[in-house]
C-alpha cells in the first residue's frame, strides 16, 4: 500500500489495497459504526410538553457519552456552562453522529464496491479505489474517527512514540498501534492527495 495519490487527469484521489488492508478498514469502519449506534444519542423518554414533542428532531442526549471513544468524538462544547453544553448537545450530538456513520459507512460501500468480498478468503486480492473530492473528503473524516478512537482506546499520548516502539512485535498493543500509526499514514496521504 502506497497511500492515496491525485490523478491529475481524472481529478480523482486513488490507492490500491491489499485484500487484507482493504478488510481491515472495513472492520474498523464497521466497529466505527457500531459504535456510534450502540449508545444513542437520544432523549430517556417521551416528554409531556406538546411543543416539545413537536421538535423531536432537535431531542438528544444532554450528557457526554459514557464511553470515551464517544466522549472524545464528541466533546462538551462549553465546559464552564453546563446548560449550554446540554442544549448544544442536544441539537447537534444526533446530527453528528449519523455524519460520522455515514462516513465510515461509505468507506464500506467504496471498498466492496471495489470488489472486497463479504468474506475475505482469495489470498493475493488487490482493491482500487478511485475517489471523487468529495469521497476522498468523507474517508478522511473516517479515518480521523477512526484514529481517534485507536488513540482512546489504547491511551495514546503526545510524545510517546518510544513507548510505543519498544513493545515486543507480538504485544497485541504494539500490533494494536501500528494499524493506529498505518491509518494515520493513510489520512496523511489522502490530505497530501486533496491539496495536491
Amino acid at each position: 500500500m502506497s497511500g492515496f495519490e491525485h490523478h491529475r487527469k481524472s481529478g480523482r484521489v486513488i490507492a490500491t489495497f491489499s485484500g487484507f488492508e482493504a478488510d481491515l478498514l472495513r472492520s474498523l469502519a464497521s466497529q466505527m459504526i457500531e459504535l456510534l449506534r450502540n449508545e444513542r444519542a437520544e432523549p430517556p423518554g417521551p416528554s409531556a410538553d406538546p411543543f416539545e414533542a413537536l421538535m423531536v428532531e432537535f431531542s438528544g442526549a444532554t450528557s457526554p457519552p459514557d464511553d470515551p471513544v464517544l466522549a472524545r468524538l464528541f466533546p462538551t462544547a462549553y465546559p464552564d456552562d453546563e446548560e449550554a453544553a446540554s442544549d448544544f448537545r442536544r441539537f447537534t450530538e444526533g446530527g453528528l453522529r449519523d455524519g460520522k456513520a455515514a462516513a465510515s459507512g461509505l468507506l464500506i460501500d467504496t471498498l466492496e464496491d471495489a470488489g472486497l468480498p463479504p468474506e475475505l478468503n482469495e489470498e493475493g486480492l488487490v482493491i482500487d479505489v478511485e475517489l471523487t473530492r468529495a469521497e476522498a473528503d468523507s474517508w478522511m473524516r473516517a479515518f480521523t474517527d477512526i484514529r481517534l478512537a485507536l488513540a482512546t482506546r489504547l491511551g495514546v499520548e503526545a510524545g510517546d512514540e518510544d513507548y510505543w516502539h519498544s513493545l515486543p512485535d507480538d504485544d497485541p498493543r504494539a500490533q494494536a498501534h501500528d494499524i493506529y500509526e498505518w491509518v494515520g499514514y493513510l489520512q496523511e496521504t489522502v490530505i497530501e492527495a486533496l491539496t495536491s
